[in-house]
């Protein structure tokens, strides 16, 4: 939490709304969701995923830059500097209220802030413009947004490298399948489209069924069930399990060693090889492998880019899905059991090592996020440049910040400290 009242001598505590106004977003709207890479206008959220897609609107687009955009339930914000539309109402587009206020830096203080927040509560006008900020003497501000921009581009630049190994990575996981189902994982010799040696053609259907037994939570009350929200997109396990007695409406059993296939937008590319019996939600299709069919290597047929692909082009609509007749013709090559052991060996092993190394970089990822942070508090806590005692004092700025606005008087002290103190009960800091 940064202390507001061990503030640097020089400093001074200010509202949000001294220091931005908001526009609401209505005339930026984007009327069309059919985005095109190739179209200029970026559409943004202030979420995660920011960047919606590219449209060819050309009216109301908004161009005074740079901006914050704020989304006014999640309090998630992103500071944009180029021309945009939005997706929806559900933000405010704010903007400096004079041309002595540094929007990069009020962004930045944003990142400091953990709003304990209420569902379907718009958040700026209530609380979030009434929450104090600590603000430095404008040349200070210059120097924390100077060494602010050099240590976090650097911060980037090693947060990009992990990305990219990220990416490498996936790339890597995806040959590995390939290379599995082309034979060269087991045979060393063989050359481009021709199959290995005792190698058949068929198809899925000619090595697994589907299975379908109806449960009801009274007949299995404490199994475990498996939703199609149990398991993350492109993730071979269910990361939690509910169970059974917890829902109303029947499910579908399995047993060990049955692969579930969530057949509902299958380019989620959602697998489970079962390893205990339970009971799963109806979007998944339950296939039991024929003939010792390797149901371990079946996991990863099903999992393979490929067989994603293939399974898409089967689906259309808003809620696609597909069914087991459908995927039943994909062509696959069927070799001996000795060799279906070997092959999956030979791909757990590669598999393993990617696992370990993603762990790592996710576990170098969290650290980045966390240094960001310190790093960014230490700017607000005036830890992160030294003070100048010749600097103009901040009240001072903050005077000549609320007369540009046009608020008349600066407010009393006193007044600034209660909302401080009010602010401290509503809100929290990280």
């Amino acid at each position: 939490m940064i202390e507001l009242e061990t503030i640097p001598k020089g400093w001074t505590i200010a509202k949000f709304e001294d220091l931005l106004d908001y526009i609401q977003p209505t005339n930026y709207i984007v009327t069309s969701t059919e985005y095109k890479d190739n179209y200029p206008t970026p559409v943004l959220t202030a979420g995660k995923s920011f960047i919606k897609g590219y449209t060819n609107e050309t009216d109301g687009i908004f161009t005074k830059l740079p901006t914050i955009i704020f989304d006014d339930f999640t309090t998630a914000t992103q500071f944009v500097n180029f021309p945009f539309k939005v997706k929806s109402s559900a933000m405010k587009i704010l903007q400096p209220t004079c041309d002595l206020v540094n929007i990069k830096l009020a962004y930045y203080y944003m990142q400091t802030i953990h709003l304990k927040g209420e569902t379907h509560k718009r958040f700026w006008i209530s609380e979030y413009s009434q929450m104090p900020v600590p603000i430095a003497p404008l040349n200070e501000q210059k120097r924390i947004i100077a060494k602010l921009e050099q240590l976090l581009t650097d911060l980037d630049k090693g947060i990009e490298y992990l990305e990219t190994t990220k990416q490498q990575l996936k790339v890597y996981r995806e040959s590995v399948l390939k290379w599995a189902f082309e034979g060269k994982l087991t045979n060393k010799d063989v050359k481009d489209g021709e199959l290995p040696k005792g190698w058949t053609k068929t198809t899925l259907g000619e090595i697994v069924r589907k299975v379908s037994i109806k449960a009801l939570p009274t007949e299995m009350p404490e199994s475990k069930f498996i939703g199609m929200d149990c398991i993350e997109s492109n993730a071979l396990k269910p990361f939690m399990t509910y169970q059974f007695n917890q829902f109303k409406s029947a499910g579908n059993s399995f047993k060990v060693n049955h692969v579930l296939y969530g057949r509902m937008r299958p380019y989620l590319n959602k697998v489970y090889k079962a390893e205990f019996d339970g009971v799963c939600s109806g979007e998944f299709i339950i296939m039991e492998c024929l003939n010792d069919f390797n149901p371990e290597l079946l996991k990863y047929i099903l999992h393979q880019r490929d067989f994603v692909r293939f399974a898409n082009q089967k689906t259309s609509g808003d809620r696609p899905r597909v069914s087991f007749e459908e995927l039943a013709e994909y062509p696959i090559f069927k070799c001996s059991p000795v060799e279906q052991n070997l092959i999956v060996q030979e791909i757990e092993s590669r598999l393993s090592v990617c696992d370990k190394i993603e762990e790592t970089i996710e576990s170098s990822l969290q650290q980045a996020e966390a240094l960001r942070l310190s790093i960014i508090k230490k700017a607000f806590e005036g830890k992160l440049v030294p003070q100048d005692s010749n600097d103009e004092p901040a009240e001072k700025l903050l005077e000549r910040i609320r007369a540009a606005k046009g608020n008349g008087k600066p407010e009393k002290k006193e007044k600034v400290a209660k909302s401080e103190k009010s602010s401290k009960l509503k809100h929290a800091t990280i």
